[in-house]
C-alpha cells in the first residue's frame, strides 16, 4: 500500500502490462522486509503469549513446574532461525531486489503516458505530428473534430488535415495506432517546379473516409541496464560495502595529505628559521614592516602577487573541502548500510524479547489490544532508529551507535518485561493501580 500510494501517479494511464506492475509490487515487498519482519515478530509474539495467558494455558504450564523462560525456549529457537535467515536475506537477496526494483521503477517513471490524444489540446506524443481532438465519446475511441498537423520544417508545417469525426484503434500486434477518419479535408501547400512554374501551390483534398497510421514503438517500456545502479549502497553486499568504503577512505586520507602539502611550504617559510643563500638579493626590513624597503610600485606588485596567491590557495582548499565533505558522507553511508545488515536480525530478537513477556503480562489475544501495544512499541523502535540513522548520516553520531541505538534502548525494556512476566507482574492490571491509589488516598485522609 505504501508503494501504491507513493507511485500511483507514475503507474496510472501509461498502459503497462499487469505483470510489470506485479513485478514492481513484489520487488517493493522485498525492500520493505526490513520494516515488516520485526513488526510481524512483535505482533505475533504478543498475540501468541497473550492468547496463552487469556486461556489460562500459561497458568497450567507454570503449575506443572515449567517456568515462563523455559516455555519461551522453543519460540526463541524459531526467532533465532528467522533472524539468521533475515541476515542472509539482507546480505544476498535484498541487494538484488533493490537493484531490480529501482531500475524498473526508473524505467516506469520515464515512460510516457498512454493517453495519447487528450480532449481539447494539441498532443505532440507522436513524432512529426501535432494532433487535436475536440471531443471524445465515453467509449474513448470515437473522436469528433479532429485536426492533424504534419510537422515538416522544410515546408513550414503547411500540411493540415481536418475531419468531422473518426475512430481510433490499435493494431492486434500493438505496433500502430490507426485513426479511421470520415468527412474531412486535407490542405497542402508546396513549392512549384523551378523549371515550369515557381509559384507556390495550394492543394485541397476532400475525402469521405481515410486512415492515418502512427507508430507506437516509442510506447514500449525500454529497460535500462541494471548494472548502472550497482554503485548505490542499497545494491551492495557486505564485501562490496567494505571494499568501497575502505577505498573511499583511502582516497580521503590521500586528499588530506595533498591539502597539507599545499600549505606546508608557507608554514615552513614563516615558522622554521632559515638562512638566505649568499647570492640572493633581498631588501632589509625597516622595523616590523616587510614592505618598508620597497618603492610604492614594488609594494603594489608584491601585494597583488600575494593576494592572488592567497585567493588561489583558498579556492583550491575550498574545492578540496567540498570533495572531502562528500567523501566523508559516502563513507558514513557505506558504514551505515554495513551495520544495517546486522541490525535487522538483532531487531527481530529484541522485539521478540519485548513481545513474548508483554503478551504474557497483558493476557489478551486476537487483534485488539496486541495490535495497539505492538504498534506503540514498533513506532518507538522505528522513530529512534530513524533519528539515529539520520544523525549518523549527518555525522552527529558514529554509524555504529546511530544504527544500533534503537536496539540498545529497547533491549533493557525487553529484559525488564521478561523479569516482570517471570514473576507474575501486574504491570498492566488497572485494578492493581486502582487499589494502590485508593490505599494512598486513605493514608492521606488519616
Amino acid at each position: 500500500m505504501l508503494f501504491l500510494f507513493k507511485y500511483i501517479d507514475d503507474l496510472i494511464g501509461k498502459g503497462f502490462e499487469w505483470y510489470t506492475i506485479l513485478q514492481l509490487m513484489v520487488y517493493a515487498s522485498a525492500t520493505n522486509v526490513a520494516m515488516a519482519l520485526p513488526l510481524s515478530i512483535l505482533l505475533s509474539s504478543i498475540m501468541t503469549y497473550g492468547s496463552l495467558g487469556e486461556n489460562y494455558e500459561l497458568v497450567a504450564i507454570k503449575s506443572a513446574g515449567i517456568s515462563l523462560r523455559r516455555a519461551m525456549y522453543p519460540m526463541i529457537v524459531v526467532v533465532t532461525i528467522l533472524s539468521v535467515a533475515a541476515f542472509f536475506f539482507s546480505d544476498n537477496m535484498l541487494p538484488i531486489a533493490n537493484r531490480k526494483y529501482y531500475s524498473l521503477l526508473y524505467d516506469v517513471r520515464q515512460q510516457k503516458s498512454a493517453n495519447l490524444l487528450p480532449e481539447g489540446v494539441f498532443s505532440n506524443s507522436f513524432p512529426n505530428y501535432s494532433i487535436r481532438v475536440n471531443k471524445k465519446d465515453p467509449d474513448g475511441q470515437t473522436l469528433h473534430d479532429v485536426m492533424i498537423y504534419t510537422k515538416n520544417e522544410a515546408d513550414n508545417n503547411t500540411n493540415v488535415l481536418i475531419a468531422k469525426e473518426g475512430r481510433m484503434y490499435r493494431t492486434p500486434d500493438n505496433q500502430f495506432l490507426v485513426l479511421k477518419l470520415k468527412d474531412g479535408i486535407k490542405y497542402d501547400e508546396t513549392n512549384g517546379d523551378k523549371n515550369l512554374e515557381e509559384r507556390q501551390r495550394f492543394t485541397r483534398f476532400r475525402f469521405k473516409e481515410t486512415e492515418q497510421k502512427f507508430d507506437l514503438s516509442f510506447m514500449k517500456l525500454k529497460r535500462t541496464d541494471e548494472n548502472l545502479f550497482r554503485s548505490a549502497v542499497q545494491m551492495m553486499d557486505l564485501k562490496q560495502l567494505k571494499y568501497f568504503g575502505d577505498s573511499t577512505k583511502r582516497q580521503t586520507d590521500s586528499g588530506l595529505n595533498i591539502n597539507y602539502k599545499l600549505v606546508s611550504p608557507y608554514i615552513k617559510y614563516f615558522n622554521i628559521p632559515h638562512k638566505l643563500r649568499s647570492h640572493t638579493r633581498y631588501v632589509p626590513f625597516k622595523g616590523n614592516n616587510a614592505l618598508g624597503g620597497l618603492t610604492i610600485s614594488q609594494q603594489m606588485i608584491t601585494l597583488t602577487n600575494a593576494s592572488s596567491e592567497v585567493r588561489s590557495v583558498q579556492d583550491i582548499v575550498k574545492n578540496r573541502a567540498v570533495m572531502y565533505k562528500d567523501a566523508s558522507r559516502s563513507i558514513r553511508k557505506f558504514a551505515i548500510e554495513y551495520q544495517k545488515k546486522f541490525t535487522l536480525s538483532a531487531a527481530c530478537l529484541a522485539l521478540f524479547l519485548i513481545g513474548a513477556p508483554l503478551g504474557a503480562i497483558i493476557r489478551k489475544g486476537g487483534l485488539g489490544m496486541p495490535v495497539v501495544v505492538s504498534v506503540i512499541f514498533f513506532l518507538l523502535y522505528y522513530i529512534i532508529w530513524t533519528i539515529g540513522e539520520k544523525s549518523a548520516k549527518d555525522g552527529d553520531l558514529s554509524p555504529v551507535i546511530g544504527t544500533w541505538i534503537s536496539i540498545i534502548i529497547l533491549t533493557p525494556i525487553g529484559l525488564f518485561l521478561s523479569y516482570k512476566a517471570a514473576n507474575d507482574s501486574v504491570l498492566f492490571d488497572m485494578e492493581a493501580y486502582k487499589r494502590f491509589f485508593n490505599k494512598l488516598l486513605r493514608r492521606k485522609d488519616e
